[in-house]
């Protein structure tokens, strides 16, 4: 599925056709489409599929059309703060532009088949932290987990918005459904569309046909027996010093400063840093008690 628009020479250029064939709507899905290189999240070696509008496979490494996940990521409508599951997360790139919309106060889980897929989306989230786009933003990091996702608990955690990589089977809709919180949407392919499917009410859906796709189905690998035993997903839940510094990064993106060794420092932030350091100290000694 894929070559909605013209292949770009960069990045930008991707974006820029994504823009002008209206896949890309809004100014907050282009920005995170702007910031993550879709050819990051390629093997070194194939880099030149990166900015054609093409799905690309290459062993258990799958990324779908770039008109796909724009318009996945316009139909999710994502806010900061939102708990958001990727099914099938793959190489991470679309919960990397994710965790950019839902921020720090989000939760981004991912859960994929493949055990060499999981340690590939670990090593381009690595990377992906030591990227400008990253440095001092509000971010939700995904966290990628391996497993079967049609064994997760659903009387255990629901979210606010769930997507699936691949195409469901009829048999397993109402098991994606139970994953998603009155109010919130799920996105997948189904009956041969990407569909959007609002939960009004606790059995009343909202389903909208986004575009015609053809997904490879979803694969279970497991026996029907296997399915009773549920994963989970470990939350991480973070230090006192890491929420302090998201405080003062949101704190300085709202003052608009952006390079503060160009800019004096008002007394006001001064005094603001100085007590942050202090915390940071105050911290280390409560952890090495």
């Amino acid at each position: 599925m894929g070559g909605a628009v013209s292949a770009g020479q960069d990045n930008d250029e991707l974006v820029d056709n994504l823009k002008a064939a209206n896949y890309i709507k809004s100014p907050e899905v282009e920005h995170v489409f702007r910031a993550v290189d879709r050819a990051d999240y390629f093997p070194e070696g194939t880099k030149q599929h990166a900015y054609k509008d093409m799905a690309w496979k290459s062993g258990n490494i799958h990324l779908s059309a770039p008109c796909i996940y724009s318009q996945v990521l316009e139909s999710l409508e994502l806010k900061d703060g939102l708990s958001f599951l990727n099914l099938g997360s793959g190489t991470g790139y679309l919960s990397t532009m994710v965790g950019l919309m839902i921020g720090s106060n989000g939760t981004n889980h991912g859960v994929e088949l493949f055990e060499d897929v999981v340690e590939f989306a670990g090593k381009k989230l690595t990377m992906f932290k030591t990227n400008p786009a990253y440095q001092g933003t509000n971010f939700g990091e995904p966290v990628f987990i391996v497993g079967n996702c049609l064994s997760l608990n659903t009387h255990y955690r629901q979210y606010d918005r769930v997507y699936c990589g691949a195409a469901c089977p009829q048999e397993y809709e109402e098991y994606m459904k139970s994953l998603v919180k009155v109010g919130g949407i799920l996105v997948m392919p189904f009956n041969e569309k990407l569909c959007r499917m609002h939960r009004v009410e606790e059995s009343e859906w909202d389903v909208e046909g986004v575009l015609p796709v053809s997904f490879a189905p979803l694969i279970n690998c497991k026996e029907k027996n296997d399915l009773l035993k549920f994963i989970e997903i470990p939350t991480h839940p973070r230090y006192l010093q890491d929420l302090c510094r998201l405080v003062i990064r949101k704190t300085l993106g709202a003052q608009g400063i952006q390079k503060l060794a160009d800019l004096p420092l008002p007394p006001a932030l001064v005094m603001y840093l100085n007590y942050f350091h202090e915390l940071r100290i105050a911290c280390k000694r409560v952890c090495t008690v």
